[in-house]
């Protein structure tokens, strides 16, 4: 059956944030399974390495988002359904718990250039689809703020009718994207399954980039995103440009003065009123359905006239260095003593900032031999790391990064290790660097602590064969390992 493609203007309203309670879906006896990969899904750029810190959902981009059908207003009148509001990239699932995470730098931006677009599904387990649908953020949305149904606007701007048959991976959904959307945003991409309960639900973050003609003779040409809080002394630019390269007669920059204003809705709001102030063929703000443009506290977009020359914008952050910013490690011992190669390293973080800390720990040879990470607040915060290594002077190199991106501060210890070592030497801790194993591969398996070595062409390629849920040559303890795995 041909699929029925209809494209619809979204809308810029927002349906009620209501708090949903909902249970994970009952396990099908044949589960689909699936994902966008064209624009890359939130998880697919995950495994791809455009995304880091990912969760499980680096593993099993196939599984992510699947959840109740019925976005956003449920299903013949039932009762709302679907992901719950703040769980909707994850679908709910704590494995994907990773993929709710939501800041306006957190995720890699796919560039779209053009407003017709083909979106591209690939299905590992295809069941029958009754549609796909995709929305949109709403003009204006916090990209800041955890992602609900008020995030985006209440309708698709585009639906694919599936007819009750299974999808073919490849196939192109070919789709327009609304005139007035431009910058930063996410596209929810729904495949509604037709014979469970089940939907998935995709998220890929866009920058939209494509020129569009807008009433009153506008296109779009960028958007400022309130991306980061700001302090006292900082400044933001907007850069603009013609086609042939900066157009600095049409830049717009703002100082921070206040703390207030530092606040990323309120440095956006600022320059954005700025830009309109200084300049009558450039615009920025949010366009109602009048067509006026109008700054808003959250994304505004940025419009420009023909005779102005601007093509597009791009925002600066001028962030001066937090030089009162400290991070030290205390309460680390001289000496830990290993058990069978095994020992737990505690210590303390001192620091007068919240910060992202990373915490490794490297033998004599320099090899990783441990490690942690934490966003810890200002003050003492003790951190414990698991090290399998062998007895010999070891390295503790702690980094730690302020919240908003603008300052790193390092400290580095050494310490002792002494007692029993692991033996046998390695070079990765089951599943880590799981993609990179080949033939020879040695691998320490955590929950045997034991250590098997890939075996050669053409057993090699079952090494890399594992996931969550498929865990046959997992080395050492699945069913399958023999075919793999030799243990040493």
């Amino acid at each position: 059956m041909k699929p029925i493609f209809v494209k619809r203007s979204a809308l810029t309203a927002c349906t009620s944030s209501m708090l949903l309670v909902s249970t994970l879906l009952v396990t099908q006896n044949v589960a689909a399974h699936g994902y966008l990969e064209v624009p890359p899904s939130r998880a697919l750029a995950c495994q791809k390495g455009l995304n880091i810190n990912c969760g499980g959902a680096q593993h099993e981009p196939q599984s992510v988002g699947e959840t109740f059908k019925g976005f956003p207003n449920g299903v013949g009148g039932a009762p709302l359904q679907g992901p719950v509001d703040g769980k909707i990239a994850s679908g709910g699932h704590s494995l994907f718990s990773a993929m709710d995470a939501q800041s306006a730098t957190r995720w890699h931006l796919t560039e779209i250039k053009d407003r017709n677009i083909d979106f591209q599904w690939r299905y590992t387990a295809a069941h029958p689809a009754t549609k796909h649908e995709y929305f949109i953020t709403r003009n204006g949305w916090n990209p800041n703020e955890a992602l609900k149904r008020a995030s985006f606007d209440s309708t698709p701007f585009c639906v694919v009718d599936g007819g009750n048959q299974p999808p073919v991976s490849g196939a192109k959904h070919s789709c327009t994207l609304p005139d007035d959307k431009t910058g930063q945003h996410v596209i929810l991409a729904i495949w509604t399954v037709g014979d469970t309960d089940a939907a998935f639900y995709n998220a890929t973050d866009v920058n939209i980039l494509a020129e569009a003609s807008l009433p009153g003779g506008w296109s779009s040409v960028g958007s400022i995103a309130p991306a980061a809080q700001l302090l006292v002394g900082d400044k933001v630019k907007a850069r603009a440009f013609s086609a042939t390269g900066e157009h600095p007669e049409y830049s717009v920059e703002i100082s921070i003065d206040s703390a207030e204003q530092g606040l990323p809705n309120n440095w956006s709001f600022k320059l954005a009123e700025q830009i309109n102030a200084a300049h009558t063929t450039v615009r920025a703000g949010v366009r109602d359905d009048n067509g006026n443009i109008q700054p808003v506290k959250g994304t505004n977009s940025l419009y420009a006239q023909k005779e102005s020359g601007v093509a597009r914008y791009e925002v600066q952050l001028i962030m001066q260095e937090d030089t009162a910013a400290r991070l030290s490690v205390a309460a680390l011992q001289d000496e830990y003593v290993l058990d069978k190669g095994l020992a737990k390293v505690d210590f303390s973080v001192m620091s007068n900032r919240k910060m992202n800390i990373e915490a490794t720990l490297f033998d004599e040879h320099n090899k990783l031999v441990g490690s942690t990470t934490a966003e810890v607040d200002s003050g003492t915060r003790g951190l414990a790391i698991d090290v399998r290594s062998n007895p010999g002077a070891h390295t503790l190199t702690l980094v730690g990064t302020t919240l908003d991106g603008r300052t790193t501060r390092q400290d580095t210890q050494t310490v002792t290790f002494s007692g029993e070592g692991v033996g046998i030497d390695y070079d990765y801790v089951f599943p880590q660097g799981l993609k990179d194993y080949t033939a020879g591969t040695k691998v320490l398996q955590p929950k045997t602590n034991e250590v098997f070595e890939c075996k050669p062409f053409p057993a090699a390629g079952y090494c890399q064969q594992y996931t969550v849920t498929a865990t046959q040559f997992e080395p050492g303890v699945g069913t399958h390992s023999h075919m793999a795995w030799e243990k040493l």
